[in-house]
């Protein structure tokens, strides 16, 4: 909508990676060198780490269209907490293997095999894995066991791991991983963008979708932006698509400090509405007090027949849709046996042994009596959307 408005030539803050946006900030310069520094070396393993939305794939992507695939052969995998015959599987379609049906001894043979002809064809291979903070120790170590593939002694294959906080911190302190550690050839953490970077960050972007000043930024509201984002490239992102939706529906020709605020208390507000939904407790059945012991009445044998299903008109009206008078006589007759088989009689003082056993068989009947209801219930709920009414 805003881009239409204002005339952009695509949408300038998207959320998700696209290295033809990349914006090199201090962080992410020396994230690429300790990359060339790593791939020089053509071995081990690189390791970038970062907080969520600090732009660790955008600037992999933006590395990868430097590559010269007559030199190099990459393959990359995003993870998700696989063990290590899964990792080794997905290793191998990274790279074109059809691996399907196969152990996990068979799919590292056709690895190796691949690494070994590329090298004789000249080429060198990198490994990417994504979201490195999910994998298990095992396919951590199926990685390491990977490192090992040589040619004499010509390393084939290279990693380069991308993670969020904790995979440093994993990295640093696990007990059984000291045998990785010692093959991480080049580290770095990319922090937050710097004060000075937001109004450059934003610029940038907007240049490339034909941004010609329209509309303008009041000067004062970049440093508000970068602490409301704390200097994350993605929250800058999402902060600055809300600013121009606003100046697109109010027809704002300059973005200014009023806006941010109520942008911010938006987002807070959301963000708020969100916790609340995620903390809300789901359904809980009443208690049903068990202690009395006489038995009750069963429940009948066979179900009512199902009430008539209503006609179109009454689907489409507009008042919430409600249960016929069959229906209601069945679930008052339900809820009376129910009401009947919880209650039940007095209790009476006779020996702990008789009242267990009469408590175990009226238990039996008592769940047939609840089932039964709860049938009922489900039957008339899911008749003609009436679950969403309730």
């Amino acid at each position: 909508m805003f881009d239409q408005y204002y005339g952009f030539s695509g949408r300038p803050f998207q959320l998700t990676p696209d290295p033809n946006f990349y914006f090199e900030s201090i962080t992410h310069r020396k994230a690429l060198s300790y990359l060339g520094y790593g791939m020089a070396q053509g071995e081990g393993f690189i390791v970038i780490t970062g907080e969520i939305g600090a732009g660790k794939s955008t600037m992999v992507a933006h590395l990868m269209r430097k590559v010269d695939p007559e030199q190099m052969t990459v393959g990359q995998v995003v993870t998700s907490n696989l063990d290590g015959s899964e990792l080794v599987h997905l290793v191998a379609q990274s790279f074109g293997l059809d691996v399907a049906g196969q152990d996990k001894a068979s799919a590292l043979g056709a690895i190796e095999t691949f690494l070994h002809e590329e090298a004789r064809d000249g080429r060198r291979c990198l490994l990417v894995v994504d979201e490195a903070q999910n994998l298990s120790f095992e396919a951590l170590e199926e990685l390491r066991m990977m490192s090992n593939f040589q040619l004499g002694s010509h390393p084939l294959l290279q990693q380069l791991l991308l993670g969020q906080p904790e995979f440093k911190q994993t990295l640093a302190q696990h007990d059984r991983l000291e045998q990785l550690r010692q093959r991480v050839i080049a580290a770095h953490h990319l922090t937050a963008m710097e004060v000075q970077e937001v109004a450059p960050y934003i610029e940038h972007r907007l240049s490339l979708v034909n941004w010609k000043g329209y509309p303008s930024f009041d000067p004062k509201i970049f440093p508000k932006i970068h602490e409301a984002s704390g200097g994350i490239p993605r929250r800058v992102n999402q902060i600055a698509t809300r600013l121009l939706l606003m100046g697109a529906v109010e027809q704002r020709s300059q973005i200014d400090c009023a806006m941010l605020d109520q942008v911010v208390e938006e987002m807070a507000r959301d963000s708020r509405s969100e916790e609340a939904q995620e903390r809300k407790p789901a359904f809980s059945r009443p208690a049903i007090d068990l202690s009395s012991t006489s038995a009750p009445p069963r429940a009948p044998a066979s179900r009512p027949a199902p009430a008539p299903t209503p006609t179109p008109a009454q689907r489409d009206s507009s008042s919430p849709p409600r249960p016929n008078d069959d229906e209601m006589s069945d679930l008052r007759a339900a809820i009376a046996t129910l009401s009947r088989a919880i209650e039940g009689s007095p209790r009476t003082d006779g020996d702990l042994a008789k009242r267990v056993e009469a408590l175990e068989t009226r238990l039996e009947e008592q769940e047939q009596s609840v089932r039964y209801l709860l049938q009922l219930l489900i039957e008339w709920l899911d008749r003609d959307g009436r679950q969403k009414a309730a």
